[in-house]
Parts: structure tokens; sequence; C-alpha cells
């Protein structure tokens, strides 16, 4: 969000509605999530695409509940994230 900010006044406050809403979609359950290639799929991890943003929010389905696992960069270090698939997994 900062980042943003520093590019252009406002933009950090736009990237960050863009999260809220996206987190808005995955609660109410609006959308269906993409499932993410490879082991992940099989844990139950989906995403959700921001339209605005390069960023996917990625997300580990359960019967319980739904965890936030990354704001995953679209780009840059793809699959960083895939270690915390096992520290949801309890």
């Amino acid at each position: 969000m900062a980042w943003y900010e520093k590019e252009r006044a406002g933009l950090g406050a736009e990237f960050h509605k863009a999260i809220d809403a996206a987190l808005d979609i995955i609660v109410e359950n609006v959308v269906p999530l993409s499932t993410v290639p490879g082991i992940a799929a099989s844990r139950g991890v989906k995403r959700l695409v921001l339209r605005r943003f390069p960023y996917s929010v990625i997300v580990r389905e359960t019967r319980e509940e739904v965890i936030v696992i990354a704001f995953a960069h679209t780009s840059r270090r793809p699959g960083y994230w895939k270690n915390r698939i096992r520290r949801t997994s309890t």
C-alpha cells in the first residue's frame, strides 16, 4: 500500500480498497475462487485475482473456515507462500 501511495497520491488507498473488496467477496462467497495448480489444489488452496492490481489473494478453504495465506504479487517470487500451506493444515 505504501509503495502505491508513493507512486501516486491516493493509489495506496485504492489498493487497500481493492484488497478489502476481495476479502468481502471471499467471505460472502459471491464468486467461485480459482484453484491453484499443483499440490496446493489438493490441500484446498484457492485464489482470487484482483482486477486492477497485479495481486492475488491466496486462501485455504476448510469446512470450518477460510484462512488467508498470502496477498501475492502475480509476477514476483511466484509460489513463495507455498511453505505456509503446511502451517495452516493443523
